[in-house]
């Protein structure tokens, strides 16, 4: 596979992404650690028929379990993150502050052999955290409702998905079927959560549509082509291609109504996208 080749193949991921938001709002009430086993189940089965598929199931066996704890790691704490931040919050913002870990893939890009950060990458978070700012500032739930909690979550997110992306560069070795036992071990360990803190929320039938959608796309598929991307492809391309996440993530859920179009989001969203297209300018000007 080309490096080229295995760019578009993660863009796949970032597409996938934009209906993330969209399905979660959609599978309220559900509570977090039961939605993250739900369609982490579903997403290990995605795994199971991407290994049988391309023959490299057998390989499994030879992954370090320590590349197994990384990876539970990175898709367990961001998705309760995740899915905790959007219970809490507003949909649109909240999913716009976890939304900055493309701008922080860029940066995190940065420290990795080979890879330069230029100036453009800064002025570029700065104007992300900047719409990030705006969002938290306008303060959209009182204090004590927990919206404040949620962006916090939400930011917390951005980190953790930057970091596993960053650091899944340095595994480049580890085979993509991988993600399957990361998979399964974060639907396991959500459950436990789930048994331990939270009561059975059965879902509405459209929940149970939103479940399969999320299972199969977003917490599915997603993952395995952007593992593709992440250890094949133009790392700072694809973290520069992923800021249309955001847009598409808001423009979904305001299309869906379920999420109303305000200045200030409408500012943040700009603030965020021209953070985007600074750094996008300096990776493609790299060299």
């Amino acid at each position: 596979m080309t490096r080229r080749t295995a760019t578009l193949t993660g863009f796949v991921a970032v597409l996938l992404w934009a209906l993330l938001a969209l399905f979660t709002v959609a599978t309220d009430p559900v509570p977090p650690f039961q939605l993250t086993a739900l369609t982490f189940g579903i997403g290990a089965g995605v795994g199971l028929a991407w290994g049988w598929g391309s023959g490299t199931l057998s390989q499994l066996s030879r992954v370090p379990a320590r590349i197994y704890v990384f990876g539970t790691v990175g898709l367990f704490g961001y998705h309760a993150l995740y899915f905790s931040a959007l219970r809490l919050a507003p949909p649109a913002e909240a999913g716009l502050i976890a939304y900055l870990w493309p701008l922080l893939i860029v940066l995190f890009s940065g420290l990795l052999p080979g890879e330069v950060l230029r100036r453009g990458h800064i002025a570029g978070a700065i104007l992300g955290f900047a719409g990030a700012a705006l969002i938290i500032g306008a303060g959209r739930g009182t204090p004590g409702s927990g919206a404040f909690v949620g962006y916090g979550l939400a930011l917390l997110c951005a980190l953790f998905w930057s970091g596993y992306s960053v650091l899944s560069r340095r595994f480049g070795d580890v085979p993509t079927v991988s993600v399957t036992v990361f998979c399964a071990a974060t639907a396991v360990l959500s459950g436990g959560v789930h048994l331990l803190a939270e009561s059975w929320v059965t879902p509405t039938i459209s929940g149970w549509l939103a479940i399969a959608g999320l299972g199969l796309g977003p917490v599915g598929v997603a993952f395995f082509v952007w593992d593709v991307g992440m250890k094949r492809g133009d790392i700072q391309v694809l973290g520069a291609a992923s800021y249309a996440a955001p847009l598409l993530s808001t423009v979904a859920l305001v299309v869906a109504g379920l999420s109303p179009a305000t200045w200030t989001l409408a500012g943040a969203t700009a603030l965020i996208m021209a953070g985007a297209a600074l750094a996008a300018r300096a990776s493609a000007a790299r060299g």
